[in-house]
């Protein structure tokens, strides 16, 4: 499980050193693809097969499915980490999340989620409220 937020730095290369309470778990191998509010999802292998046979499932006469398929599957990318623990984001995702020098990695459960700094800070600040105001029960059993 994934958890906790850490700021590194993205190189001139378009590298990042992935945070080392995360480095076991991710060293084998990773996927990296689109995320949600133009974040980037980063699961490990296994993971994204687990997810891909939940996508999978979804019956292709089903627009919302092809279309949320689509997004994730296409902007894929398997990565693996040097010995120096880094990482190279592919060009096409740092500029479709508007990756900057200044990043915010979350762990968010069953992945890592990999922000540009600035966006990170709007969107924690626009939630900040909705979350402590919760008064029905979001996730069953949880609240």
């Amino acid at each position: 499980m994934f958890f906790g937020t850490y700021a590194p730095k993205l190189d001139e290369k378009g590298r990042i050193i992935l945070p080392a309470k995360f480095r076991d778990e991710l060293s084998p191998g990773i996927v990296m693809t689109r995320g949600q509010e133009n974040c980037l999802y980063v699961f490990t292998t296994r993971e994204f097969e687990a997810y891909y046979a939940k996508i999978s499932q979804a019956p292709l006469t089903d627009q919302s499915g092809r279309s949320f398929s689509r997004m994730m599957f296409s902007g894929a990318s398997a990565e693996q980490p040097d010995k120096q623990n880094r990482v190279t984001i592919p060009a096409n995702l740092r500029a479709w999340a508007g990756l900057d020098r200044d990043l915010t990695v979350i762990g968010a459960g069953n992945r890592v989620e990999i922000w540009d700094t600035a966006a990170w800070d709007v969107y924690l600040s626009e939630q900040e409220e909705p979350f402590a105001n919760i008064t029905e029960e979001v996730i069953p059993g949880l609240i």
